[in-house]
């Protein structure tokens, strides 16, 4: 069986019954936006986000879900869905796993409104049914998606990012969102508990561990839907290029940035930027440093009883890092 499937096992009823909800949770009096929404649904990824509720929800409830659990997947999936739809129109990118996006298909215009729509209905699911709890924890996550989007931004002109900034934009634009499904799971059905708080931090550290890997992923042949050398073009300062120039000499350190600031569609310095971040041992820092936010995240977990559902976080703490693409 593949580690997904073991993964989604122990909640397989629930995201069953999940997916019919989502679908609902989208509907719309609009032809186009229904349209549009069924194109989303039907290319859904993998559902990291929704899992991670539900198996917190049920490792802290004896293995039992509520609506609200069903409402903060929903809520957590339909803001993730936005804000994908909106990068996609930021970064000018026309494919989405390897199908179109939406702004491919429909133009900047309707990608925007729809991903305007899908954060009002994430807004509203939460508010019509009074889940405040719920509402505030997702509010401070898309608080901290903004703010890290930005601040990456603003680093990439001056590429003067430090490892301790990197760090913080890794922690806001990704650990976050993850963070605040784990604390939604547990809020669901413990609100108001010292186990919001914990799993949002288990989710951060899961989150960290992610997007390390996605860095490394930059400098390898194997990763589907994002040639090699990627982050470089877009100037991203990812952990094993912030290594590299660490400990460059002056001069390597000059013709680093140089690359990346003026040379960054040049394929064959791309390419020898990749040579030297793998030569000075980025990678190897990147990985070490990935494998300790998940340990972190595997060692939290100890303090549950073994069960169904602490098995699958930890498998999924391990397909964070493990994972091919």
């Amino acid at each position: 069986m593949k580690t997904s499937a073991r993964i989604r096992e122990p909640i397989e009823k629930e995201m069953e019954l999940f997916e019919k909800k989502f679908h609902q949770s989208m509907s719309s009096q609009v032809p186009l936006l229904n349209r549009i929404t069924y194109y989303i649904v039907n290319r859904k990824g993998k559902q990291m986000r929704p899992m991670f509720v539900f198996l917190t929800a049920k490792l802290l409830n004896d293995g039992v879900v509520n609506e609200r659990t069903y409402r903060g997947a929903s809520v957590i999936e339909l803001i993730h869905t936005a804000s994908l739809v909106h990068d996609d129109v930021v970064d000018e990118s026309f494919k989405r796993r390897g199908f179109f996006s939406i702004n491919a298909l429909w133009k900047n215009k309707i990608a925007v409104l729809v991903g305007d729509f899908l954060l009002a209905r994430g807004m509203l699911l939460s508010v019509d049914n009074g889940d405040f709890d719920l509402l505030r924890i997702i509010s401070g996550a898309m608080r901290e998606i903004s703010e890290g989007e930005l601040l990456q931004l603003e680093k990439a002109r001056r590429l003067d990012i430090t490892e301790d900034v990197y760090y913080e934009i890794i922690r806001q634009k990704t650990a976050t969102l993850i963070a605040a499904c784990c604390s939604l799971g547990a809020a669901s059905v413990k609100p108001d508990t010292e186990y919001v708080e914990t799993f949002r931090k288990f989710g951060e550290r899961c989150g960290m561990a992610f997007q390390i890997k996605d860095d490394l992923f930059d400098y390898g042949e194997n990763r589907i839907g994002k040639p090699t050398g990627i982050d470089i073009k877009e100037q991203k300062m990812t952990l094993p290029l912030i290594h590299a120039l660490n400990s460059a000499s002056d001069r390597d350190r000059k013709w680093l940035i140089n690359s990346v600031k003026n040379h960054n569609t040049d394929k064959k310095r791309v390419k020898e930027v990749i040579a030297f971040v793998k030569d000075s041992g980025g990678l190897q820092y990147a990985e070490q440093r990935m494998l300790h936010f998940k340990q972190e995240a595997l060692q939290m977990l100890t303090a549950y009883p073994e069960s169904p559902y602490r098995e699958a976080l930890e498998l999924m703490v391990n397909y964070v890092v493990d994972r091919k693409q």
